[in-house]
């Protein structure tokens, strides 16, 4: 069953449908849909650039605004911003701008088209702790302006979540390589298992470097006290890194037990169903109405016969697997016997080691730094939406305030 997990689930569109598809767009003068995408990849002008068959100058948009921009064509929630935006919403159903971007990166790689140009070094040095969707990003977009960089990553691997907690249905591992190497070509060094706080210290990076971007992201999984230490109970991070190390060859039991409703929870309830585990059930906390999951990804799960139930909290666990859940709002009870429970409870950042405090008052979307030091911020451990596109966002403003920092932008 694993050839199910590492094949796309979503079938890119052929040149014939993308123009099609293209063609249904309104050429909106305020381009909604451009103003409603975090990242700025400006889907209004790639997309009048393919009506008029200029493929190249679409993919020259899609790269020069969004570095991952073939990640983010696969995995971005677009119902919820560009797609959310799009005026032929009032007439039929919203452009497919997900998959026209997805068809115009696959078009530039295969051209290997070379479009992101790099300024002559300006003798800077940056550090970026993390090599997630924010560290890449940021670290990208400084090389593009001359500053030497170099990313400290604790795994064996550069790519964060993007390569380890995305399945491949969704996110091969194929697709992260590529977008990695295209930074890698800018000039940015990527330094491989390597923790910072354990391997080199904060201190050591602030010393060498003229400026330090934290952008570790949120890679540790939440664990509710009543299943700790409960060896049928594992965290959802940490199962689809192991399904995604495996390239989807591992053992699925008979009866697996899923609690959350993000769309961590939907990866894991599909993936369980790819990799052919028969019976997949879901118990959320919040009501459909409140749910927090992608709506795609909820309808992935629903296609592949995952039985979600919500509003329900879990209370106690018994002997055997049983877990023990009641309504939120209403006066019921549940009881699920499992082989397996999956944790998608939430995640938080690991910066135990980093030397640095995390207070609400240093950290923004746009990489307000620490008071009185060069130290920078990016990605989850910021504000804003914990989604890929916002990570690209987050990495774009936390270089931006690095420039102005160190003196590159007036």
């Amino acid at each position: 069953m694993s050839e199910k997990y590492r094949e796309e689930y979503e079938v890119g569109f052929s040149p014939r449908l993308v123009m099609e598809e293209a063609s249904r767009c309104l050429l909106c003068l305020d381009a909604p849909c451009s103003s409603s995408c975090p990242a700025g990849t400006d889907p209004a002008k790639f997309i009048r650039s393919l009506r008029f068959k200029n493929v190249k100058g679409a993919a020259e948009t899609v790269r020069i605004n969004n570095i991952l921009g073939a990640i983010c064509a696969r995995v971005c929630p677009t119902e919820r911003y560009c797609q959310a935006g799009c005026s032929r919403s009032g007439i039929d159903k919203p452009i497919e701008i997900g998959l026209i971007q997805r068809y115009i990166t696959d078009f530039e790689d295969a051209l290997k088209m070379d479009i992101v140009e790099v300024k002559e070094p300006n003798g800077k040095k940056v550090a970026v702790i993390g090599s997630g969707p924010a560290g890449l990003t940021a670290a990208a977009k400084l090389a593009e302006d001359g500053y030497q960089v170099t990313i400290y990553e604790k795994e064996a691997k550069a790519g964060g979540y993007l390569r380890y907690g995305i399945p491949e249905y969704r996110l091969p591992n194929q697709i992260v390589d590529k977008e990695i190497k295209r930074i890698v070509e800018m000039g940015v060094d990527i330094v491989l298992n390597t923790k910072v706080g354990e391997d080199i210290k904060i201190e050591e990076l602030r010393k060498e470097y003229d400026a330090v971007i934290i952008a570790v992201g949120y890679s540790e999984g939440k664990m509710l006290p009543m299943f700790e230490n409960n060896r049928k109970v594992i965290k959802a991070v940490d199962w689809l890194k192991k399904c995604k190390d495996k390239k989807g060859n591992v053992k699925v039991p008979e009866n697996v037990l899923v609690v959350g409703g993000g769309d961590v929870a939907m990866d894991v309830v599909t993936s369980l169903k790819l990799l052919g585990c028969p019976h997949v059930t879901d118990v959320v906390y919040e009501q459909f109405s409140e749910f927090k999951a992608s709506k795609k990804e909820l309808e992935n799960a629903q296609e592949q016969g995952v039985t979600i139930i919500d509003g329900y909290v879990p209370v106690a666990v018994a002997r055997g697997g049983i877990v023990k859940f009641k309504h939120r709002v209403i006066p019921a009870e549940l009881k699920v016997k499992a082989d397996l429970i999956i944790l998608a409870v939430g995640q938080s950042p690991n910066v135990e080691n980093l030397g640095v405090e995390l207070e609400k008052g240093e950290i923004n979307a746009k990489g307000v730094r620490v008071p009185d030091t060069n130290v920078f911020f990016a990605g989850d451990i910021g504000h804003g939406e914990k989604t890929v596109v916002w990570g690209v966002r987050s990495g774009k403003e936390v270089a931006f305030e690095v420039k102005r920092f160190l003196g590159g932008k007036k």
